[in-house]
């Protein structure tokens, strides 16, 4: 398809430059363009603003992962010991790899699929990074369904978790706050299903909001071979997702942005005034000492560090092709590497921040319950359904603060999930516009409802396992540091680290200092490599509570991990073989742009004669 040459401005987007490339003279595919018909494609969105960028590249970043899991692993590993090794690991890996990915998009103005063009050979990370934000868009989104229901069953006049007299309640069911003393025979009376049960101290009983999470949300199967029926109020409460969410995108990024501006500021309006309630909670200050006291004796253990270089990965969203898409709707000339930073340091004060609204409470729930920090900290699902409710539940008016807090949840996850998905189209529309980009707003819906029946599977009464399969293997440590890898790798060995400074000055009016460099080509893949190392030498198979996964779910699991890394060499291997040509022009060619760059028609002499120009070029 033929698109014709109008300028060479940047002022809205890289120019495009014209005339076969030497793989078409090459390969002997050079067509007769004058016999092809010309089709005008959709000019391609670019964002209104500024603010919508970082807004919308803030709320992508800052998702559950900030909330509910870097404040267990900060007190887990050492507390404000493990503040080294995730800084470190932010420095040297973390910041450059978001800086790269979102200058990348800038500078080519296309999706995660489409700039692997810069460097053909490597377009299967590429490949592997779809994949990727296919596998976290159908199950990321379940946390959002489980959210949006704790959310309604808040709106009871009782929080249906804080008692024993529900439908779904056992005969074990009792309070964990219940304080007695078991050597001398006391007993407490519970209410369950509207019966007086009369029990002894010292009887191990399992919590309402245990029962409410198992018995009543998800009815958990005794295992994954076991599905049982779908929990049809949840299947409900995904439809709602998904709707919400495709109306946050389906008029592409110019409504995206707006949309926002409200997903991703609002969250930090709940986070404030959850932390005013849980600093005013007896306990509070216990629970943030508990959170930040410095364990310097854990940084000798391998795991804190894998563990910091695996949750700045999760946190800045890498590889899922996500921020190259956002960056590609920017201007041409906008300053990206000050975006950068503003980005990641509103990215690590909200995880930062996070841990003392999450552990204010958690020594608020240690207090009440005379158990220590230790006993009650959890991260992930444990956090947000088990450990927060169960506080909250003490409070006065728990009502509000149960819907403040799961307000909260939601929106931290929202414009992490519809950014995800923006993403996955984008890249999609920019890889075949001829097919896509004129029906975008149908495909995103196709996506949605594909995406949708999918995780109808991990709302069933075994889904829970299922959705642990998702977490533990589609978007794991392995995957993101493989990806990350050869990501890196990619442009600063492959296409060149000094190639791609010369594109940065043509983008910034300016050289960045050497330290990116060093990072791309040294510190980088050295981090990723070494944690890779550790990681698959300290790996223990996927448990969830205490089920252990067979065999066969194992080897799905693998097999999901694998469809996101093998892709990559086998991607190269088939490039390698389908490109024409001796062996030495196959290797030129394998990693040689197949990319109009900017770059390029910037240095075309101005006062060329028009028709010594050509007016054409294949898209």
């Amino acid at each position: 398809m033929l698109i014709r040459k109008s300028s060479v401005s940047h002022s809205d987007g890289p120019p495009v430059s014209d005339g076969p490339s030497a793989r078409d003279s090459i390969n002997g595919e050079t067509e007769a363009r004058d016999k092809v018909p010309e089709e005008v494609l959709p000019p391609r969105d670019h964002w209104t603003t500024r603010l919508d960028f970082i807004f919308s590249c803030i709320g992508f970043s800052v998702g559950l992962g900030n909330v509910w899991r870097f404040p267990y692993l900060c007190y887990k590993n050492g507390g404000g010991a493990f503040l080294i090794p995730y800084f470190l690991t932010l420095f040297f890996a973390g910041v450059p790899m978001f800086f790269l990915e979102l200058a990348l998009g800038q500078y080519l103005s296309i999706g995660g699929l489409g700039v692997w063009k810069i460097c053909p050979a490597f377009k299967g990370v590429g490949y592997g990074s779809l994949i990727v934000a296919a596998w976290a868009n159908v199950y990321y989104i379940v946390v959002l369904a489980w959210t949006i229901y704790y959310l309604f069953m808040s709106m009871a006049s009782v929080l249906p978790w804080a008692t024993c007299n529900n439908w779904w309640n056992t005969e074990r069911c009792g309070s964990e706050y219940v304080r007695c003393n078991a050597t001398a025979n006391e007993t407490f009376i519970v209410v369950i299903n509207g019966a007086n049960v009369t029990r002894s101290c010292g009887t191990d009983v399992v919590s309402p909001v245990r029962e409410f999470w198992e018995l009543n949300v998800l009815q958990v199967s005794s295992g994954v071979h076991e599905q049982g029926r779908v929990r049809w109020p949840l299947a409900l409460t995904l439809l709602l997702a998904w709707v919400v969410c495709y109306f946050c995108i389906w008029k592409g990024v110019k409504w995206t942005g707006k949309v926002s501006w409200f997903t991703s500021m609002f969250p930090y309006v709940l986070l404030l005034i959850l932390l005013i309630r849980g600093a005013t909670l007896d306990g509070a200050a216990e629970g943030i000492v508990y959170y930040l006291y410095p364990n310097f004796a854990k940084l000798k253990e391998s795991t804190v560090w894998i563990e910091a270089v695996t949750q700045i990965f999760f946190t800045y969203g890498l590889v899922l092709g996500t921020q190259i898409a956002l960056g590609s709707y920017n201007k041409y000339h906008n300053n990206i590497l000050r975006d950068a930073y503003i980005i990641s340091a509103v990215n690590t004060g909200t995880s930062l921040f996070a841990g003392f609204v999450i552990f204010s409470v958690i020594g608020f729930m240690a207090k009440e319950q005379g158990k220590s920090v230790a006993e009650v900290a959890q991260s992930g699902t444990g956090l947000a359904f088990l450990v927060y409710p169960s506080a909250v539940a003490q409070l006065p008016i728990s009502q509000l603060w149960s819907i403040l807090f799961f307000l909260m949840l939601f929106f931290v996850g929202l414009d992490s999930q519809f950014c995800a998905l923006e993403g996955f189209v984008t890249a999609i529309s920019d890889e075949w516009p001829r097919l896509f980009r004129k029906r975008k707003e149908l495909v995103t819906l196709a996506v949605c409802v594909v995406a949708y029946f999918v995780g109808l599977s991990m709302i069933t009464q075994g889904g829970i396992y299922i959705f642990e399969m998702f977490n533990f293997y589609s978007v794991s440590g392995i995957v993101l540091l493989v990806l990350i890898f050869f990501e890196c790798i990619a442009i600063s060995w492959a296409y060149g680290v000094n190639r791609f400074y010369d594109a940065l000055n043509d983008m910034l009016g300016y050289y960045p200092s050497l330290w990116w460099k060093m990072c791309w080509t040294i510190a980088t893949p050295v981090i990723c490599v070494g944690v890779f190392i550790f990681y698959v030498a300290k790996y223990e198979p996927l448990v969830y509570v205490n089920y252990r996964y067979p065999w066969w779910a194992e080897l799905i699991g693998w097999l999901m991990t694998m469809s996101s890394v093998l892709i990559i060499p086998a991607y190269g291997l088939y490039f390698f073989i389908k490109t024409k040509g001796t062996l030495r022009q196959r290797f030129k060619l394998c990693f040689r742009p197949d990319v109009d760059e900017p770059i390029k028609a910037n240095r075309l002499p101005i006062n060329t004669p028009d028709d010594s120009l050509p007016t054409e070029t294949p898209l």
